[in-house]
């Protein structure tokens, strides 16, 4: 299969998904606030990872996960209805902790630069 229909495949699985986890998954442990990032699913189409973002504490993340571990058969079944596909992938959610990593990254590269301006010698002192 090309590379090119994969990626288009995780896109419609990843919008298809990402509308039925929002309107039609109810579990009390799910946290408010969970955006679908990626989809990638096997060159045999029979198995896609669901990469998730969830905006909360640590606890409420491995909750939502666990939810929507427990649900991905549902959510599956549902999300078949809307896209034609002679197999279904099998879903297995997972944790997509990229955002919070870029944040880490942008805080630490900011202390840095401050560090490094604080440093930096003033013309005046150079010359006494």
């Amino acid at each position: 299969m090309t590379k090119k229909r994969v990626e288009r495949l995780n896109s419609l699985l990843k919008e298809v998904i990402s509308e039925v986890v929002t309107r039609e998954v109810r579990d009390p442990r799910m946290a408010p606030l969970i955006t679908i990032t990626s989809v990638d699913i096997t060159a045999d189409l029979r198995h896609a990872k669901v990469y998730i973002s969830v905006i909360g504490t640590q606890q409420q993340k491995e909750q939502t996960l666990q939810a929507l571990q427990s649900a991905a058969g549902f959510v599956a079944i549902l999300a078949s209805k809307k896209v034609v596909m002679r197999y279904f992938p099998a879903l297995t959610f997972k944790l997509d902790d990229s955002a919070e990593k870029h944040i880490r990254i942008e805080t630490l590269l900011g202390k840095i630069h401050k560090e490094q301006q604080s440093r930096k010698i003033e013309p005046d002192e150079e010359s006494h």
